[in-house]
């Protein structure tokens, strides 16, 4: 702490007891500096600025537990200090400077000085009169120093004198400070005294006024009093000045800076060393004797107890040590206590702060200048230790990191002192200092996770696995230094450690890389390359980080790292490609082909589905895991991937069919169903699944990074086109199940379809109660696949089951005869699957449905199922149809009048005319006449055909007939029916 002490060559022993260094060490540094404080307890000064004031009882029992002291000791050293000669008290005044003081001459400012002296009241009473004055003759005449005077500051109202003096005394308790000040009244003559008349016209009642003093008599302009027991050991204030009279109370204030201290020590006290470095000793015994009584495990914030801060203050007064010295003083011990005990950083930059406050200030002696360049040097240095081990010294934790922070300021604070600057005057680049230190230190770390990785035999295996352990702790640090300690690195220092740290990481991971693969050349196998595959995920993770890069000048020498891997690379995909096959084979082997069931909701496709996508996940992991930069080769191993799942998937396809075969053996027809439903709902899962592959593969971002280089069309053959032959084969498996569960439902439904329509069942029974067995039948059928299909397989079935029912429907009609109840009964079922398959729009569309061969079913069993009578209306109504479509006049045309009588139920026809008839006779003419009836004849059996005359020879005729049809009992069908008018030759 300052102190220069050369030390023997026996400090150095090995074999010195430690008792012994210690009890040699209390007697050297230890009882010297007790011995200096009971010495300043005995000859106290003032009060201290302290909280509370402590007796000397109270100081002697700390400063005794403070270093440690015996009670034998204490006595022993207390009796040699009482014996010692006592110090010279004196009051040490620094008379500032005032301001707002009287103006005492004509020309309204003063010659202003002060005179200093310390009275005892006993001799104050003594002199009698309103005040102990001292008289101008004792000042020029003093032999002992009684009275002391400033400087004349000459025609000024805000005097400064920044004068220093030392007034000596024997006794405080009785004591009195005085300071006098006064106009210096100099003698001139009396063309001077015109002179300033006339420059100052107002100054003429000053004139008489002094004319009336005693010549050369000064003016008294204020003073100040103060016991000396009421002072502190310092004070610095601003003084009213006191006026002797009433005439003018505000006379201004004068600045005053007192010490006491001690003018002369007993000389046997410091044993040749100087007060400073005593303030030293005692300062870093008391911060540690402080600290060692600390309960937590805080840093120390830089606070002492009362007592021990009373102490230093009486010792730095009585020794005079000045602030600068106190502050050095501090500063030396603190950065010292830094490297052992815990301090706050926050106690340097005080110290750094009040060290710059004083430095243009105050002088420092050499040695001292010296002492301060050396500290602050040697702090600087020792930060830079510190920060080239932050990663141990400072973990990242919300207490540690701000502590980082707080020393990388405090460099930053000392490299910008002017002090500083001064003593070192070499060049000192911090920012490149710290960078050396992480440069460094991270060199260190490295090798230090390389030794405790190292691996203990020359294996192979183990070298990898030993170099896979220091990439992850590489990992782990580049991490940390993005996430953490660079943002202490940048607000403290304006430095990105982070770039700093991973080019070093970079270039040492490099070299260790290459010089660990470089025994495992020609030696490559399965388990070789399963150990370097988290060597290389790491690094894939390591080089990603250099996005965060924030200066990309240097290339890094692991941007091509993938390149040693290349030999792994096939036997990481067969890894891959095998530990999946064995996943889907376990997976099939123990399914049972049952749907699951997840809460509520029903999953139709079994446990083996559900393997498979979580199987398949690892190939695109893979593949986003690698990331393979050659664009070339990232195709061919997108290539190797796409063909390993369409592998993966034909063969669990081939295992499905395998394993239902096996579980429906011995099972039940609804069970063997039930089975083969779930093997399509299998199949369809799969078929999704490969469905997203190209997504999960990320094949549009592999089609832009290969443009370059591959083709559409060779990009289109290659990947998209063996997915989709995969995909082919694979619907082909699931039509091919689902027309096994279609076979069995059409049996079925020809089954009852043949019952329906037998002869012997025609007359017992209704054709809807004929139809209900069927109806039955394929409503739970199909409720069945639906609640065990997917969606897709359901609509899949639903298809060909409905052309398969129309065709079975058509052969049963053309190998029956048309019975005209067996026709309807057909016609009626076909009505009923319609809207069975329709299923209201749920199911199969109409455009589905409506099939050719259904068109052409639906309309022969539709004319099949009529009477003679509806076929006849439906002849008429067929001719009503072409009549209206029809727009020629090949044979003609009649024009007739027809209108309803609704109240007399007769139909009114008005025969007019005929033109352009052809002629049917040999004369080229015709004989034309109407005839009127109404059809069909059934319907109207009492309605008598009606004709109009005979028009011979004539091909436009004009007929003007009328005629009434009586329709009663039929009004409510004449819409409907037909009114035939026939036109005749005869």
């Amino acid at each position: 702490m300052g102190m220069t002490r050369k030390l023997n060559r026996k400090d150095f022993k090995d074999s010195e007891n430690p008792e012994e260094s210690e009890k040699r060490h209390k007697e050297k540094e230890l009882k010297p500096l007790y011995k200096e404080l009971l010495y300043t307890i005995t000859h106290i000064l003032g009060k201290t600025h302290t909280k509370e004031q402590y007796s000397a009882k109270q100081l002697q029992d700390y400063i005794k537990e403070a270093f440690s002291m015996t009670e034998d000791e204490h006595k022993t050293l207390s009796e040699k200090v009482q014996s010692m000669l006592a110090p010279i008290y004196s009051l040490m005044v620094t008379v500032k400077q005032a301001k707002g003081i009287l103006g005492k001459d004509i020309s309204g400012f003063s010659d202003p000085y002060c005179l200093l002296s310390i009275l005892c009241e006993d001799k104050e009473s003594r002199a009698g009169g309103s005040s102990n004055k001292p008289q101008k003759a004792v000042v020029r005449g003093s032999a002992k120093g009684l009275v002391l005077q400033t400087t004349i500051k000459k025609q000024t109202l805000n005097p400064i004198w920044d004068e220093t003096f030392k007034l000596e005394f024997e006794d405080i308790s009785n004591a009195n400070f005085h300071i006098e000040m006064w106009d210096k009244d100099e003698e001139v003559s009396l063309v001077q005294k015109f002179d300033e008349f006339r420059t100052n016209i107002h100054g003429l009642r000053r004139m008489i006024k002094d004319a009336k003093k005693l010549k050369g008599q000064d003016d008294f302009l204020g003073n100040v009093v103060l016991k000396l027991k009421d002072l502190h050991c310092t004070e610095d204030t601003w003084y009213n000045l006191e006026p002797r009279t009433e005439t003018y109370p505000d006379r201004g204030q004068c600045h005053l800076q007192l010490k006491y201290i001690h003018k002369e020590r007993d000389e046997t006290l410091s044993a040749g060393r100087s007060p400073y470095v005593n303030y030293c000793g005692i300062l870093q015994q008391f911060v540690q004797a402080h600290i060692s009584k600390q309960q937590d495990s805080n840093p120390w914030k830089g606070e002492l107890c009362g007592e021990g801060t009373a102490l230093l203050e009486h010792y730095a007064n009585q020794n005079n040590i000045s602030p600068f010295l106190q502050d050095l003083a501090k500063w030396v011990a603190y950065s010292k206590l830094y490297q052992s005990l815990e301090v706050d950083s926050t106690v340097l930059f005080q110290q750094l702060t009040s060290i710059e406050y004083h430095w243009d200030q105050q002088e420092l002696p050499y040695l001292q200048k010296q002492e301060l360049g050396d500290s602050l040097h040697g702090f600087l240095q020792y930060g830079l230790c510190l920060v080239s081990k932050y990663r141990d010294i400072y973990p990242p934790t919300p207490k540690t990191t701000p502590r980082l922070q707080t020393l990388l300021r405090v460099l930053v604070q000392i490299c910008k002192t002017r002090a500083f600057q001064k003593l070192n005057p070499a060049q000192f680049d911090l920012h490149v200092e710290v960078i050396d230190a992480v440069v460094n230190g991270t060199e260190e770390w490295f090798n230090i996770k390389k030794g405790l990785h190292q691996p203990m035999t020359k294996d192979p295996l183990e070298s990898i696995g030993a170099l896979s352990q220091l990439i992850g702790e590489v990992q782990e640090d580049i991490r940390l230094s993005k996430d953490v300690w660079n943002k202490v690195f940048v607000s403290a220092v304006q430095l990105d450690v982070f770039t700093v740290v991973y080019r070093k990481l970079d270039s040492l991971l490099a070299d260790e890389l290459q010089a660990t693969l470089s025994q495992l050349e020609n030696q490559m196998d399965q388990p070789l390359a399963n150990g370097l595959f988290p060597v290389y995920l790491n690094l894939q993770a390591i080089h990603k980080d250099k996005a965060f890069l924030q200066k990309r000048g240097k290339l890094l020498q692991l941007t091509s790292f993938h390149e040693d891997f290349r030999d792994a690379l096939p036997y990481w995909l067969n890894k891959a490609f095998s530990t999946t096959m064995e996943r889907v084979e376990k997976a099939v082997h123990v399914d049972q082909l049952q749907p699951l069931q997840t809460g509520g909701v029903p999953i139709k496709h079994s446990s083996s589905a559900v393997d498979i996508a979580a199987c398949l996940h690892p190939v695109a992991q893979l593949w986003e895991h690698l990331s393979w930069p050659d664009p070339e080769e990232a195709f061919m191993l997108m290539v190797k991937l796409t063909e390993d799942v369409c592998k993966i998937a034909s063969t669990y396809c081939q295992m499905l069919k395998t394993r239902v075969k096996e579980l429906s053996v011995n099972s039940d027809r609804e069970s063997a169903i039930k089975m083969l439903c779930v093997v399509v709902n299998d199949l369809e899962h799969l078929h999704t699944v490969l469905t997203r592959l190209p997504q999960q593969l990320h094949w549009a971002g592999l089609r832009e990074r290969t443009r370059h280089v591959i083709g559409d069309i060779q990009f289109q053959n290659t990947l998209p086109s063996q997915l989709q032959h995969t995909q082919s084969a694979l619907n082909r498996e699931i039509r091919s199940a689902v027309e096994t569960l279609g076979k069995k439902l059409n049996k079925d439904i020809e089954t009852h379809v043949r019952n329906m329509a037998s002869r012997q069942r025609l007359p017992s029974r209704s054709t809807e109660d004929a139809v209900v067995p069927l109806m039955k039948y394929l409503e739970k059928e199909l409720q069945y696949m639906n609640e065990n299909l997917v969606q897709e397989n359901f609509n899949s079935l639903l298809t060909p089951l409905w052309m398969n029912s129309v065709k079975i429907l058509h052969q049963m009609f053309l190998q029956e005869d048309s019975n005209l109840v067996y026709v309807q009964r057909l016609l009626y079922a076909l009505q009923c699957l319609e809207q069975c398959f329709h299923a209201e729009g749920n199911g199969l569309s109409l455009e589905t449905l409506h099939t050719e061969e259904y068109k052409t079913l639906r309309a022969n069993l539709t004319q099949n199922s009529l009477s003679c009578n509806q076929l006849i209306e439906k002849f008429f109504e067929r001719k009503v149809w072409e009549q209206k479509v029809f727009n020629g006049e090949k044979y003609g045309a009649v024009t007739l009048i027809t209108s309803y009588k609704r109240s007399e139920n007769k139909l009114h026809v008005e025969v007019l005319n005929a033109i352009n008839l052809i002629p049917l006779d040999s004369n080229g003419s015709s004989d034309p006449f109407v005839q009127l009836s109404l059809e069909p004849k059934h319907l109207f059996p009492q309605v008598e055909p009606r004709s109009t005359k005979i028009k011979n020879c004539d091909l436009n005729p004009l007929f003007e007939e009328s005629f009434e049809l009586y329709v009663h009992h039929f009004s409510s069908l004449l819409e409907s029916k037909v009114t035939q008018n026939s036109l005749f030759s005869h």
